[in-house]
């Protein structure tokens, strides 16, 4: 596929910090020491405050100095990327193979259950929570294209290690399993995701595109989120692990999507039905999650949410043009027909093959002054370079929200930080590398996207 071969292209360059400047028709950049050097206040978000309101707690890269997983080798590029094709595809395969496809997405909030999980590989960003009472902290991964939240527990037949002691329910004053009769366990099993009994208690699995799966006991206790409790968190209490997710490190996944066992359902009621996250730049930075994030849109930019009703758990943007340079790329309207996903988990964004075919031409052009390497044309040669200039890109969508992508967004270990969806009917999905640096509002009652620069 067309897709594959433009990763395959950008597996070619070597990672390197990247830091944006902001510009009309160009993005700059000057390279920076080791972001790993420099001293990182782990207990709080960056200074420049996410919106007010909500619970706000710090996000940090899961390799990065504030995560408190244990000190290993970061994936390679080429690891990275090869399982963020799989995570892409089966994202793109579960949302376009519903009834209708694609196209069968409509404007407004949909709280139906999903039976969907994705690749837990590509999963970048952690938070610290607690758990029980008294409360345990745990590393969790978050991801907007799962729902069912879980974590490691004893006892454990199969489990991997991580930086968190074990949560053992045994300690915990408020835990308390899901019985078979119970309603949270006939949800879990009309969702795919019920494994039957063991005794009276309720069991759950998830299986994710990467053929990784969790299973154990459907149980409640208290979540602690920085300074607020929230009360009988369902989630699962996980005792064998298999797939990839033996190699994880983290104790867990908190599932951010629109499905009625995610964080994000289950908080509604107290803290409203919108969240927003400052996904952080690099491994050194720090980012924040504010859950029930003011649905004021001053600073934001908006555009409307797409929801498919039998695939819930994705939130979806539609974009409807492209710039360069300041620019608009001459694209015909119906390329963009089908949606586009926003997903915390995939890393490169995938574009319909006629957008990303003009949107690299117009990009190359504009970097006449750079030497191609590694073999592709939409890869650069940077070295001995004190200051760096690449052209604008910025992303229209629907409504006419205009996001004018970092330079993070733009470049990645030198490449063009894009590739194409291999059809232009098939949906398309915003990855992690461009929303970096902006808050991303997820209004999900009131239907909406907003974006604003420069949050973290």
């Amino acid at each position: 596929m067309a897709s594959i071969s433009k990763l395959l292209l950008l597996l070619l360059c070597t990672y390197h910090t990247l830091v944006a400047h902001a510009g009309d028709d160009l993005r700059s950049y000057k390279p920076v020491g080791s972001p790993e050097s420099a001293t990182v206040n782990c207990s709080q978000p960056k200074a420049a405050t996410p919106s007010s309101g909500g619970v706000t707690v710090p996000l940090h890269h899961r390799h990065g100095p504030c995560s408190r997983l244990p000190s290993t080798k970061a994936p390679t590029w080429e690891e990275i990327l090869r399982h963020d094709q799989l995570r892409a595809a089966y994202v793109t395969r579960k949302f376009s193979g519903v009834k209708g496809g694609a196209g069968d997405v409509e404007q407004s909030d949909v709280t139906l259950p999903t039976r969907l999980g994705t690749s837990m590989s590509t999963l970048e960003y952690v938070m610290n929570v607690g758990i029980g009472s008294p409360a345990v902290t745990q590393t969790m991964s978050i991801d907007t294209g799962s729902d069912v939240s879980w974590v490691q527990c004893k006892p454990c037949s199969q489990c991997h290690s991580q930086a968190n002691p074990l949560f053992d329910p045994s300690s915990s004053s408020t835990y308390s399993p899901f019985s078979c009769s119970s309603a949270a366990c006939a949800q879990v099993s009309q969702d795919g995701q019920g494994n039957g009994c063991s005794g009276s208690q309720c069991q759950y699995i998830v299986t994710y595109g990467d053929q990784s799966s969790t299973a154990g006991t459907y149980s409640s206790d208290t979540l602690v989120l920085g300074s607020t409790a929230v009360k009988n968190f369902q989630f699962g209490c996980s005792q064998s692990n298999s797939g990839l997710l033996l190699t994880q490190q983290t104790a867990g996944l908190m599932g951010l999507g629109g499905g009625a066992e995610s964080l994000v359902s289950q908080t509604a009621g107290t803290l409203g039905r919108a969240f927003s996250y400052c996904l952080p730049p690099n491994p050194g930075s720090r980012g924040f999650l504010t859950l029930g994030a003011p649905t004021s849109t001053s600073g934001f930019v908006t555009t409307p949410m797409y929801r498919n009703r039998r695939a819930p758990t994705f939130y979806a943007v539609r974009l409807e043009a492209i710039r360069v340079g300041g620019r608009q790329l001459n694209i015909p309207a119906s390329v963009f027909s089908a949606v586009s996903i926003v997903d915390s988990g995939t890393i490169i964004t995938r574009l319909p093959p006629t957008a990303y075919s003009a949107l690299a031409s117009a990009f190359k052009a504009g970097m006449k002054r750079y030497p191609t390497t590694g073999g592709s044309d939409t890869c650069f040669d940077f070295s001995g370079q004190s200051n760096i200039s690449v052209p604008s890109v910025a992303l229209v969508f629907s409504g006419g929200a205009v996001v004018n992508l970092a330079f993070d967004g733009i470049i990645q270990d030198g490449c063009l930080a894009f590739t194409d969806s291999g059809d232009d009917r098939s949906i398309g999905i915003i990855g992690n590398v461009q929303q970096r640096t902006f808050e991303v509002l997820y209004d999900v009652g009131g239907g909406s996207f907003g974006f604003k620069a420069g949050a973290c």
